[in-house]
């Protein structure tokens, strides 16, 4: 059960004591400030009965105790606990005890002031020695130093136990309280970006037939904001970290997917997102100007790690491009065209006269997401630079064409089967056949004017084959898509790029495969989601087992998956918002339905959107028909 309310999180297990296990404990800015919170009550712990969690950054516990001598089996003391990814805890006491009861409460404190990588990795040392510090302890290291404060004053601390003891008095049916705060020297309380009123997300709510589709666009939004960071040196631009516990930095390629797919809540995220990037850009002369830095990522068992900065350096102009057919202003779009541009120059630049991006580094293969990616940035990029009155629009236009033609040829692997997209092409020309989710990239074709999609990479036949596979019980396992088939070598439910459903491939793929006319493979994929979200208490996770669905089976979750994920969340809100097909046209002030005609979820209402920086609300009937009940004055329907 993770609390995330960055640049603070608080990690615990369904029992409620903070142990000093594993990854138990509060943590700010990835080091652990608390390891161990054991709550004890007149000598006893408390019995565990319940734990959820209540919203992003908050979990709740309740416990409960049989005090009184001979009073049956009933529990006259229930102790509750509500833990914050801020640093505190609250912890109360409710006697139903028919007397005055004298309570000794006994809290046992300790920490490690351990980084989280050591705690991964299982290198951390012995608890450090406590000292008694204002009302609470205080523990210190060459690390830093972390204190726990309470309210009201303890009665007695020992720092040689770690201990907070208190004796209360409690009258009939009465409560007492004791609030910890638990804080990292030299750093101020934690203020979540999502909590404050300038918050960039809205807070869109959905309604319907379904109720889940209210409990996944709340869940899903709850963890976006929870996973909100300020750039510190540019406090008013924010993005999305990639995920907790694991990956609360800055990832460029998740940050900006994930903030292309929360378009439907405002343009504020994208355009932090893309200052933000756009700082890191390589401006120094060479084959690399114009590159987002990013890490290399696992691409499975049968292709080499990839460059997440290639695909960062893809997406960015493409994230401008769609931001401002959503609404972002026309100064913030000039204000970021200069990067955007240095991407487009390196695609160019690097692609030279073949049609084929490869891997930046030597004998690389040519990986099929990639060009879809590379065709996406040169179309939309063109389309971009067309409406800011820059050049270089046609040249973009010209290489996606021949690149559109030699791909449909070279990256197509006819069989009996009807054929499949190659997943890559081997620098001496082989293509490789194994079937993975990364094809669905192949489908995200990207937004054009007038609520138009760009065209794809493959033509209309493959594009009928590829829905074909993937709504196949090969790719679908009723969960969501495999990344990789189940009957090609190599498959591992549990691989993250060899086999585990990764819900931000599933929501591109019913997305794309909605925009292409195939809402029957799309809507399969869409329940499948949503029966995992179910399981998952709405809080996807960025990944789960791609085991097969069976009757009365839940998914498996993955030992390594982030939870929340900026990805996972993002996928909830693309999810729902595909079900009424919204493609705004902000400059041209018009606004396209295409909602799924076949309705899977029955009647479906989205309250609180943002389109053209004006709330946007529209409902789809059982019937297939799209409504809009709320929308910016003059925004017309496009047809």
């Amino acid at each position: 059960m993770i609390c995330v309310a960055l640049p603070g999180l608080a990690i615990s297990t369904d029992q409620g004591q903070l142990t000093g296990h594993g990854l138990e404990g509060f943590y700010r800015a990835g080091r652990r400030v608390l390891s161990r919170c054991q709550v004890r009550v007149a000598g006893r712990e408390p019995l565990a009965v319940q734990a959820r969690m209540t919203s992003a950054d908050l979990a709740r516990f309740v416990g409960t105790l049989r005090v009184t001598p001979h009073g049956g089996p009933d529990p006259d003391i229930v102790v509750e606990r509500i833990r914050s990814a801020d640093g505190t805890e609250l912890i109360t006491l409710h006697s139903a005890a028919a007397r005055p009861l004298r309570l000794p409460v006994e809290v046992a404190l300790g920490t490690d002031l351990a980084d989280l990588g050591a705690i991964a990795s299982g290198t951390v040392g012995p608890e450090l020695a406590a000292t008694v510090h204002d009302s609470g302890l205080r523990w210190s290291s060459a690390a830093g130093a972390s204190s726990v404060t309470a309210d009201p004053h303890p009665a007695d601390a020992i720092a040689s136990a770690g201990l907070l003891r208190w004796d209360f008095e409690v009258p009939p049916g009465g409560t007492v309280r004791v609030e910890l705060r638990v804080r990292l020297d030299g750093a101020g309380p934690v203020r979540a970006v999502g909590r404050a009123a300038t918050s960039p997300l809205a807070t869109a709510q959905a309604t319907g037939d379904d109720p889940r589709v209210r409990a996944l666009l709340a869940a899903s939004v709850a963890d976006l904001q929870a996973l909100l960071v300020r750039d510190p040196a540019h406090p008013a631009d924010t993005h999305l970290a990639a995920g907790a516990p694991w990956r609360c930095g800055l990832a460029p390629a998740d940050a900006l997917a994930a903030a292309r797919m929360t378009l439907p809540l405002g343009t504020r995220l994208a355009a932090g997102t893309l200052r933000t990037l756009a700082r890191t850009q390589i401006t120094a002369p060479g084959s690399r100007c114009g590159m987002i830095p990013g890490p290399r990522r696992d691409a499975g068992p049968h292709l080499p790690p990839a460059c997440t900065g290639t695909e960062a350096t893809l997406l960015f102009p493409v994230l401008l491009a769609e931001a401002r057919r959503w609404g972002l202003p026309d100064p913030e779009t000039e204000e970021l065209l200069p990067a955007a541009e240095r991407c487009l120059t390196w695609l160019r630049t690097t692609v030279g006269d073949g049609p084929y991006l490869s891997d930046p580094q030597p004998g690389g293969p040519v990986r099929c997401e990639t060009q879809a990616h590379a065709h996406r940035a040169a179309l939309l990029g063109a389309d971009l630079l067309d409406a800011c009155g820059r050049p270089g629009g046609d040249g973009l236009r010209e290489w996606a064409r021949k690149l559109r033609a030699t791909f449909r040829r070279d990256f197509w692997i006819d069989d009996l089967a009807g054929g499949r997209p190659a997943a890559a092409r081997t620098p001496d020309g082989r293509p490789l056949p194994h079937l993975g989710a990364t094809a669905v990239h192949l489908l995200d074709t990207g937004l054009l004017g007038g609520g138009a999609h760009a065209p794809g990479l493959l033509d209309r036949v493959q594009t009928e084959q590829l829905a074909r596979l993937l709504g196949s019980p090969v790719m679908d396992s009723g969960w969501g898509l495999r990344g990789l088939g189940a009957k090609e070598t190599g498959y591992n439910p549990f691989g993250h790029r060899s086999g585990a459903v990764r819900v931000h491939e599933t929501a591109i793929a019913v997305a794309g495969l909605a925009a292409a006319g195939y809402e029957k493979e799309g809507a399969a994929l869409l329940r499948g989601v949503l029966r995992a979200a179910e399981a998952f208490g709405h809080r996807l996770p960025e990944m789960y087992a791609g085991e097969r669905r069976g009757d009365g089976t839940a998914p498996l979750p993955h030992p390594a998956a982030c939870r929340p994920a900026a990805t996972a969340a993002a996928a909830g809100v693309l999810l729902l918002t595909t079900l009424a097909g919204v493609r705004p046209d902000a400059p041209a002030a018009t606004v396209t339905l295409r909602p799924l005609r076949g309705t899977p979820l029955g009647e479906i209402g989205l309250t609180g959107l943002r389109v053209a920086g004006a709330p946007f609300s529209v409902r789809v009937s059982r019937l297939g028909l799209a409504m809009v009940e709320e929308a910016a004055d003059g925004l017309q329907l496009g047809v």
